[in-house]
């Protein structure tokens, strides 16, 4: 059971998994140096805590507490509780969902362990927005994909940001980061996956056709500006596009990725 401790005090050093986390930077550099990574609300805790991930410590005002009792029950950690206010000096943003958890990372898996059994992954090359990596997982996820591969740049899926938007995605969804980006697709391509770039590229074909009868199949994302690097477009084993109307010839690569996820996963 969870001790349940009251917090008065903003500057209390109890506090430090959970001040500022509007400071993107500040963040990433406190998280990776301490291993863990910040849950932000009731279902987002929840899905956390029954995925495995063990908590540091918990926050929340008084009347959040009863309601995740459940929780509370089942962790030896402790659990700051502060006014809303005070969480709001402490965290820098008004916490409207009421609970915040810190909760230690896990070394990231080898690639054969992720690509087990997997007959749909998403692979994702240097997506740096949280939100878009947030919801590249959660559309995977919607739509039965096995596993997300990301490239080295890429923005963390475990920071709060990515999280949130995610739903959770990323505590059930098996990834991990490419361990050799240059012979990203090639590999991929041996491993039995069909690696299936989505770009402009002037001999793309429309999506349902590029991923039509392929078993294994590997849909390929470029970043939020530039799309696809020329590599990663050329080593693919096909290139695909999503027809649009005359006028509009792109989408933002999460609303790209729900679209095809919805394709391949029907093929």
């Amino acid at each position: 059971m969870a001790e349940l401790i009251e917090i008065s005090d903003p500057d209390d050093p109890r506090l430090a998994d959970y001040r500022d986390l509007r400071d993107v930077e500040l963040r990433k550099n406190l998280e990776a140096e301490h291993g863990l990574f910040l849950a932000e609300g009731e279902k987002v805790v929840r899905r956390a805590v029954a995925a495995g991930f063990r908590p540091r410590s918990l926050l929340m005002a008084p009347r959040w507490v009863e309601g995740l009792g459940d929780v509370l029950a089942t962790t030896g950690a402790p659990c700051f509780v502060v006014s809303e206010p005070m969480a709001e000096q402490v965290t820098g943003f008004h916490v409207h969902r009421g609970a915040l958890a810190s909760l230690e990372r896990r070394p990231l898996p080898v690639l054969e362990d992720v690509l087990a059994g997997a007959r749909s992954i998403l692979v994702v090359e240097d997506v740096v927005d949280h939100t878009n990596v947030g919801a590249i997982f959660r559309s995977g996820a919607a739509f039965g994909f096995d596993a997300v591969l990301l490239s080295p740049r890429c923005a963390d899926p475990l920071y709060r940001r990515s999280i949130k938007v995610g739903m959770g995605a990323v505590f059930t969804m098996p990834w991990t980061r490419l361990p050799d980006w240059y012979g990203a697709m090639p590999l991929l391509s041996e491993l039995g996956f069909t690696t299936v770039a989505l770009t402009l590229a002037a001999d793309s074909t429309p999506i349902e056709a590029a991923v039509s009868g392929v078993e294994r199949v590997a849909l390929v994302l470029g970043s939020e500006g530039h799309g696809l690097s020329p590599r990663w477009e050329q080593a693919a084993d096909r290139r695909a596009t999503i027809p649009m109307h005359e006028g509009i010839d792109s989408l933002n690569v999460a609303a790209a990725t729900a679209v095809a996820c919805y394709v391949a996963a029907r093929r």
